[in-house]
């Protein structure tokens, strides 16, 4: 293939990555984004194998490696469930990180280019950067999939003195890009870009590490971005115009999804890196603090109970949280959501921004289940909906309900935009117990007189009611 054939190829891959974009902006075009994603993958590979760049002998190593990492994402694809997808992103997010830091050394140490003067200088800039965003992503990513799949605690580990550790890496990290530039010789500018990676490398573990469960969201669509400036570094590295302009797009995109995430739990991103939100249960308060706390007992319901209020009701609105995954019970909910809608019901979905562990989290398991696109609602679109309510029913989730967000200034979420279900006539709060979300913070909705708690797994729970609603 010509270098022209090539560079049009990569043309149209770009093209067809930004429509990929573009179609994953709604669920109902997500399948066809998804098209044009592969497709444009796809061309760009075959534009790569067989362009001019790659010789006739190297052609055979470079398929071995497709099959190989082919072998492995079919695998991944038949035996990772839906609910593990936030953690399956993070790592992806981390293989990136580490592809960049692998191609940062494969550059710096390749012979076959001689660059001389403000090219070098350039080069090695770009070589530079590209591990340490790469170095950083990857790390990091690897502490988000820790907390994602539960093996490392979704509190925030703060380090005594944590910023100004940061701030001491980076001059660290600033005066080693200066010695790695001024080298005389690979083998002299080794010696600092490997100090310089483990730096990054520690870097990103304290990062995540000092981020609360809270904002896991937050931080996958943060790595995501990160990854993509990381594919944009390999970009220059190999003087690459599809990988530039791909990672800009992943990183640019990422960041803006990370400013709408901020935005929806009234957080400032700056605030998300430097971490403890989420830090635990909340401190033991007295005197007028005490009396603030929620007064009055939690009232039970069951399942029965439960059914047949879903029953008499014309208005239902359905909140699924993370415990709606946990307990893989988005098949049964749209089980009850056709019952009810055959009995004449109108029912609808409620999806705050940052429910469940990624952007869209909630999305991806209705959609999985099929539940019909068209009544699944964004917060700001059914916030107003919810005093016409004749029950709104939570699965699984805390924070994103929590009235204290509107209603008590001190409290750690403040100001974040709720989901308003104590204003409907009857809500129903489905939990395994009376325990805080990841935020830390008691819930005042279950204390309240138009709320009922039904305790137990989500999954059996919701069997039950579903049995009830058929009898």
């Amino acid at each position: 293939m010509s270098q022209s054939l090539a560079t049009v190829a990569y043309l149209g891959a770009a093209i067809l990555f930004i429509l990929s974009l573009g179609g994953l902006s709604n669920p109902e075009t997500s399948r066809r984004g998804n098209l044009f994603g592969i497709i444009g993958m796809a061309l760009a590979v075959l534009a790569t194998v067989f362009g001019p760049r790659v010789s006739s002998s190297g052609i055979a190593w470079i398929v071995i490696a497709l099959v190989i990492g082919g072998g492995v994402g079919l695998y991944a694809a038949k035996v990772v469930k839906m609910t593990q997808m936030p953690e399956l992103v993070a790592l992806m997010h981390s293989l990136v990180g580490l592809a960049a830091c692998l191609v940062g050394f494969a550059s710096y140490v390749d012979t076959s280019t001689p660059y001389q003067g403000a090219e070098k200088v350039i080069h090695e800039v770009e070589i530079y950067i590209g591990i340490l965003i790469g170095a950083v992503t990857f790390s990091g990513s690897l502490i988000a999939f820790g907390k994602l799949n539960g093996k490392i605690g979704g509190k925030p580990l703060l380090l005594p003195a944590r910023h100004w550790l940061n701030l001491a890496a980076l001059l660290i990290v600033v005066w080693l890009g200066r010695v790695f530039i001024h080298a005389d010789s690979v083998g002299g500018g080794m010696l600092p870009l490997l100090v310089m990676t483990a730096i990054a490398l520690l870097f990103g573990v304290h990062m995540v590490m000092a981020i609360g469960g809270a904002d896991m969201p937050v931080v996958v669509s943060m790595l995501n971005s990160y990854s993509g400036w990381a594919a944009a570094a390999t970009g220059f590295m190999l003087s690459n115009d599809l990988l530039i302009v791909t990672g800009a797009l992943v990183g640019s995109s990422g960041a803006i999804l990370s400013y709408i995430m901020c935005q929806a739990m009234n957080r400032n991103f700056i605030s998300v890196i430097a971490g403890g939100f989420g830090s635990g249960a909340p401190a033991k308060k007295s005197g007028d603090a005490a009396a603030a706390e929620p007064q009055g007992e939690a009232m039970p319901i069951t399942a029965a109970e439960t059914a047949e209020l879903l029953r008499d009701a014309k208005n239902v609105v359905i909140v699924p949280g993370y415990g709606m995954a946990v307990a893989q019970a988005q098949h049964t909910v749209n089980e009850i959501t056709r019952t009810l809608r055959d009995k004449g019901v109108n029912v609808r979905f409620a999806i705050h921004p940052v429910a469940g562990r990624m952007p869209g989290h909630m999305n991806v398991l209705l959609a999985e289940a099929k539940v019909p696109y068209d009544i699944v609602m964004e917060m700001d679109e059914i916030n107003e909906d919810f005093p016409d309510t004749d029950v709104a029913m939570v699965i699984g989730a805390n924070d994103i309900v929590n009235p204290a967000a509107q209603d008590d200034p001190a409290s750690p979420i403040a100001g974040m935009p709720v989901l308003e279900v104590w204003k409907a006539r009857h809500s129903i709060v489905m939990k395994r117990s009376m325990a805080s979300g990841y935020a830390g913070v008691d819930n005042p909705l279950f204390y309240k007189d138009n709320n009922r708690m039904l305790f137990g797994d989500a999954k059996k729970m919701l069997d039950e009611v579903l049995g009830a609603l058929k009898a």
